[in-house]
Parts: C-alpha cells; structure tokens; sequence
C-alpha cells in the first residue's frame, strides 16, 4: 500500500509539474495577459461550469454555493514581470524599459521573446558600464527596417527561460512569481470536486499586480467577497540572505501575519496547518505585503483578507525555483479551510 501511494504521489507531482510549465510557458505581462488567461480557461473548464474575464484581463471561475451568504475570494495574480519596447533604434536594437520589478542585475545576457506583430526571440545586451537609467537595449539579429514591420513601442517582451525540472520536487523557469499562485487555486479547486461547500468560492486570477494590483482592485469590487485569501509567492532562504526573514523550499506555505490583514483568519490557517501536520512558516510583516492583498483589503468598505504564499528563490529573475510539494501543501490548506467556511 505505501508504495501504492508512493506511486499515486510522484505521478501528481508529475501533473502539477507540467501543469506548472505551462502556465509558465505562455506569455502575459501587465496589462496583455491574454496569452495565459487563454490556458488558463482551458485549465479551469473541468472544474468550473462558470468562468468568465473581464474588461482589465482578470479570470474568474466559480465554485461551492451560487448565492450563500459566506463569498470566499482566492486570489492569484497572472501577470509576470518583464519590458516593454520604447523604441527601434537606427541601430537595429530595440530600447526597452521594465515592465514591473524585473531586477537589472540579471538582465544583461538574458534570453527574452518580443511578442510583437509575431514573437521574435533576442538577447539583452551587455552594457559596457552599468547605468541604471539607461535604456535596456535587446539584440535580435535583424536590421531596422525589418524590425520596425514586426515590433513598435508598447509591445511586452517575456523573460525566457527553458523550464526545468531539477532533483527531487525542485523546478526552475521564469514567471513562477505567480504562476505557481495560479497552480494552487487550480490544485485547490481539484481538490473540492465533489465536495459539499457551505459557501461560494470566486476563484480571480487577476491582471497587473506587478505594476500596483490593479487587477484585484477591480475584481474584489465587483465580486463583493465576504472574505478573501490572496495566494502569491515570497521569498525563500538562498545566498546571503538571513534565514529569519524568508521561508524554506519544501517547508510549507508562508502564511502571512500583518496589519492589513485579517489576524482571525491568519491564525484559523495557522491552526488548520498544525491539526493536518501541514508544514508551514509564518511571514510577518509591519505595514503592507506588497501583493494583491492589499487592494482587496481595502476595497470597498474593507474585506477579512488573509495571504499564503509559495516560498521562492531568485525572484524576479529568468530562473525562479520553487519546490512543487509547497504548491500541494498551500492547495491542501486553502482547500480544508473552505471545507470549514460555515454561514
């Protein structure tokens, strides 16, 4: 039997693994997350007889009881961070910018796609001197003039990073930072198929939390919840970083402690955590938590929120790595605290 469900376990990480590189595969930095949304509606129609979009690119999916009292929000964000193209120089480069908080750092020699009039593939440059105000220059190979038939100012360029599946439960790409956010909320419906709930379930893959959350600002207005639990990423223990201030890979879940957050429901997961022997770390935080649930929080005349998050090394970067046993766990979580939501 133990190696019946030894079995059982490698073949669902197998799944959310390639789950997992897909959502990562698919193009939507803010404010165009067509590309992504559009697997992500695939993803969800299984699992939800409802799922809709809206005008700012947010995915919706409904669950649990259409019209209880109780209206739970999860949240994950689906855009990643990136550039976006300022000009086509006479020299043939293309000059970008950031598009969100992607980290100058790592840029230089970084595999990207322009997702102009059709993807091109190309290079950040390498700078002679570092200059943090200077524009980002990225070589593709063709001149001008062909550029300028296929790319123009505003179109997004992707970090790209062939996904890989490292030892153990370990995966490497970019945009894990929130796609392995939108593995939990698809895990968690999976893991709710067939269950009664007491309550509704909104699951909101929103648009354009890296550059403000605007995205779920607008969804937690329209949806109206009663409560909310934003999932997104945070940041692991690597390199010169003090382990006090960051989570584990394979440790579990950060569940998140601050001000603008819900302390009832920040400990109903903890406990949760400890009853199921879920492993878990706390994150506290003095004053906002820089993700999507800071806007839902506040919007309207406020909503009970509370945060989990997937414990990541390297954000921002082409080559975040997370451990895929963290993403069932948080799932596992989100799910049992559901079961438990009561009128």
């Amino acid at each position: 039997m133990q190696a019946a469900s030894g079995g059982r376990k490698e073949i669902r990480m197998e799944q959310l693994r390639e789950q997992i590189f897909r959502l990562c595969a698919a193009p939507g930095l803010p404010g165009d997350e067509r590309g992504v949304a559009a697997v992500l509606a695939r993803e969800l129609a299984p699992l939800s007889g409802r799922v809709e979009t809206d005008e700012l690119g947010n995915v919706y999916a409904w669950l649990g009881e259409s019209g209880a009292k109780e209206r739970v929000l999860l949240d994950a964000h689906l855009d990643q961070i990136g550039l976006i193209v300022t000009r086509v120089g006479e020299d043939g480069l293309v000059r970008a910018d950031r598009c969100g908080g992607a980290d100058r750092r790592v840029l230089p020699g970084a595999p990207v796609v322009i997702y102009g009039a059709e993807p091109i593939p190309g290079a950040v440059a390498v700078p002679e001197k570092e200059d943090n105000d200077a524009p980002l220059l990225i070589e593709t190979g063709l001149d001008q003039e062909a550029l300028s038939r296929l790319v123009g100012p505003g179109d997004r360029i992707a970090l790209w990073q062939r996904p890989a599946a490292l030892l153990g439960s370990r995966v490497s790409c970019a945009a894990l930072d929130d796609r392995a956010g939108c593995a939990v909320l698809l895990r968690c419906a999976e893991l709710l198929q067939g269950e009664e709930l007491s309550c509704e379930v909104v699951l909101q893959f929103s648009a354009l939390e890296e550059i403000g959350g605007q995205g779920a600002r607008a969804g937690a207005y329209r949806v109206r919840p009663t409560r909310a639990i934003a999932v997104d990423v945070s940041f692991a223990a690597q390199p010169d970083v003090p382990p006090e201030k960051c989570g584990a890979l394979g440790g579990g879940p950060m569940i998140g402690f601050s001000p603008v957050l819900d302390g009832a429901m920040c400990r109903a997961l903890r406990a949760l955590a400890e009853r199921l022997s879920i492993p878990y770390t706390c994150e506290v935080m003095g004053g906002e938590t820089s993700t999507d649930s800071d806007p839902i929080a506040v919007s309207r005349s406020g909503v009970r929120t509370a945060l989990l998050s997937v414990p990541l090394r390297y954000m921002h970067t082409p080559a975040e790595v997370i451990d895929l046993r963290d993403v069932e766990h948080t799932a596992q979580l989100l799910a049992a605290y559901l079961k438990g939501v009561r009128e």
